[in-house]
């Protein structure tokens, strides 16, 4: 019976052995990637277009502002422009971009106000694009609201325009030329096998530390 005893205790403590090596595995990933998503957030410009409700005719309208803020942000920020620089010609350029967004609202026969806004530290889901993704967290984003904002919204990237019709296209190239370094275009371009998992697999383990918090 004590061996029986002993042996359980032996395979208990190699279980909460394994199980805090791989505790202590996950935290040390999640503070690195925590750094690179930091890193990256003070290069680049998200973009956030908020539909009015979930309506298939609200969520349409909201893929046709989409389009026309687009046209309205291409060329705004000048080549080789640093952050500072992007978030300073974005932000005069906000009327415009408004203003795009609320014709295409009256064209479609909509009353809906229109705003737009550079807000920094707006927090963005995990987001996959066609040969790109970018790692939740908080950035700083410019955001297009229509009517109450209350619909599923649409996410981008302004700064590096890669969301913009003047994008090469390269993506990475693209980004480059933004102001991002090697290591994080590889973040976000997918050089870095299973990137979009990990980026995901992070996202809810602060979910998860988020909820132990209460």
């Amino acid at each position: 019976m004590k061996e029986r005893t002993g042996s359980k205790k032996t395979t208990l403590r190699r279980w909460e052995l394994a199980l805090l090596l791989g505790v202590a595995a996950a935290a040390l990933w999640g503070v690195r990637l925590d750094g690179e998503q930091a890193a990256l957030a003070d290069k680049v410009v998200r973009l956030h277009v908020l539909a009015n409700s979930d309506t298939q005719e609200d969520q349409a309208l909201k893929l046709a502002v989409r389009d026309a803020v687009l046209a309205a942000a291409d060329g705004v920020v000048p080549p080789g422009a640093e952050l500072e620089e992007a978030e300073q010609a974005l932000t005069q350029a906000l009327p415009a971009i408004a203003d795009a967004g609320a014709r295409v609202v009256g064209e479609q026969g909509y009353s809906y106000p229109v705003t737009a806004s550079l807000e920094h530290d707006v927090w963005f889901p995990t987001k996959e694009y066609t040969d790109f993704a970018f790692p939740a967290g908080e950035y700083t984003a410019l955001r297009v609201t229509i009517g109450e904002g209350g619909g599923r919204n649409w996410w981008c990237v302004v700064f590096p325009p890669l969301c913009l019709g003047s994008v090469t296209e390269n993506t990475a190239e693209t980004a480059l030329e933004g102001g991002l370094e090697d290591r994080e275009v590889s973040l976000i371009t997918g050089e870095d096998e299973g990137y979009v998992v990990k980026f995901k697999a992070m996202e809810l383990l602060e979910e998860f530390q988020g909820w132990l918090e209460g």
